[in-house]
């Protein structure tokens, strides 16, 4: 074994306007325009914003980080792995064995800056290769415990465990139609679609009169439904003060025209308007590719080459702003080794996991590599070595305030990496 560490629609939902419990309304002034030099819009605290990014399909880690000095990933993928460095369309190189996939070369700058860490071998310890059930003890944190009934998620019991920042009218957000199990159980979150186009909708003319009869209506009614539905409305002043149909990037960012591009956008807006925000999630789906994986042209290479432009865009548009977020990226597990003879790979066991941001020690790939020979393979997949616990765990002690992160990844006892700083 080689031991590599240190070296939808914008409207909001009933679901969503009834999801979360919260505190009485309020009309909130932030300074948007877009926050002019020097603003800043009220809230915020010294937490860093953690931004949750999950790719949704099984990422192929072994094509957008490839271990090129382990000979037997080019022995079990012999038309599809990507080159070593210094070969025609090679990786290129983090660590002197593994390197990143051409496509994914704008994730290499905020790398090569110490910002960005990789996490090899990482994934859960349950060994189900079905979508649903990996998803499903993922973000409930419950590994190895199918019989166990468990209705929150591993994010959602942590923001529950610590107090707000600010008022805490609207803590967490997933840019999603629907709320993601891994903030299920969280104080006042919300998820949309399209945060730039949350919106009390009707006429204008009405508005006042219809928030006043909302504001009545729920006013006595006891929780969650009552403080759920008046914090919902305190939460659609505070994204509407951001205007953010109107941000401008900063520093040159330019985000590519893509769904994620654009959720990224939004991110970046948040964060510089300081609304007391402290978590938010965004799903990137398909990444499931059974056939035709296309690691330097094909589907594969433009999804990576999305994914790391946008991110670099992030990177780039805040960068004055890097010492107050952490972004965490996984997926729900990695691929099979070898190619299907379909041109693609099936489910496997350990993918790859980011964690990017001003507080990580970046410049490295973490983790115990356990080798692709057929000896060390689990089931024809990348054993996993690193806990995906492990990483969550330590962001969430040193950069969002858990004190006791056995409790949110219930009685599971976190080995700390020193990712995060």
């Amino acid at each position: 074994m080689i031991q590599r560490k240190h070296t939808g629609s914008a409207a909001l939902s009933r679901r969503s306007f009834l999801g979360g419990t919260g505190a009485a309304t309020a009309t909130i002034a932030t300074s948007p325009a877009w926050l002019a030099p020097g603003a800043r819009a009220a809230g915020g605290g010294q937490r860093d914003l953690l931004l949750y990014v999950f790719l949704r399909g099984g990422m192929d880690a072994l094509t957008m980080f490839p271990p090129y000095a382990d000979g037997d990933l080019y022995v079990q993928r012999p038309s599809l792995a990507i080159p070593p460095p210094g070969q025609a369309s090679g990786a290129i190189d983090l660590d002197g064995f593994f390197g990143l996939a051409p496509a994914a070369a704008a994730l290499y700058p905020a790398f090569a800056d110490g910002n960005l860490a990789v996490v090899q071998a990482a994934g859960s310890t349950d060994p189900s290769r079905s979508h649903f059930d990996a998803m499903k003890f993922i973000e409930t944190a419950t590994p190895g415990m199918p019989g166990v009934l468990v209705d929150s998620g591993w994010l959602g019991r942590h923001m529950l465990s610590i107090p707000p920042v600010g008022a805490g009218d609207l803590r967490g957000l997933a840019i999603s139609s629907t709320l993601p199990l891994t903030l299920a159980g969280a104080p006042n979150v919300m998820p949309t679609y399209d945060p730039k186009g949350v919106d009390f909708y009707g006429h204008g003319h009405t508005a006042d009169l219809r928030r006043s009869a909302i504001e009545a209506m729920y006013a006595n009614v006891p929780a969650p439904t009552g403080p759920a539905a008046l914090s919902s409305l305190a939460s659609i002043d505070l994204l509407q003060g951001l205007d953010l149909a109107n941000y401008t990037p900063a520093n040159g960012a330019a985000y590519p025209e893509s769904e994620f591009g654009d959720r990224l956008a939004q991110v970046a807006a948040i964060l510089k308007g300081d609304i007391g925000i402290e978590t938010i999630e965004l799903d990137y789906g398909g990444w499931d590719d059974h056939d035709d994986l296309g690691p330097q042209t094909g589907n594969m290479a433009a999804r990576m080459a999305d994914f790391a432009d946008s991110l670099h865009a992030f990177y780039t548009d805040v960068a004055g702003e890097l010492d107050r977020v952490t972004v965490v990226v996984q997926s729900e597990f990695g691929r099979r080794v070898d190619e299907n003879g379909s041109a693609g790979t099936d489910h496997g066991r350990a993918g790859a996991m980011l964690v990017l941001g001003g507080n990580v020690n970046g410049g490295q790939v973490y983790g115990n590599w356990p080798g692709l020979g057929p000896s060390e393979l689990d089931d024809f997949a990348v054993a996993v070595t690193t806990d995906y616990r492990d990483v969550l765990a330590e962001v969430l002690v040193d950069r969002h305030d858990s004190v006791n992160p056995a409790d949110i990844f219930l009685g599971y006892t976190p080995v700390p990496l020193g990712i995060t700083s």
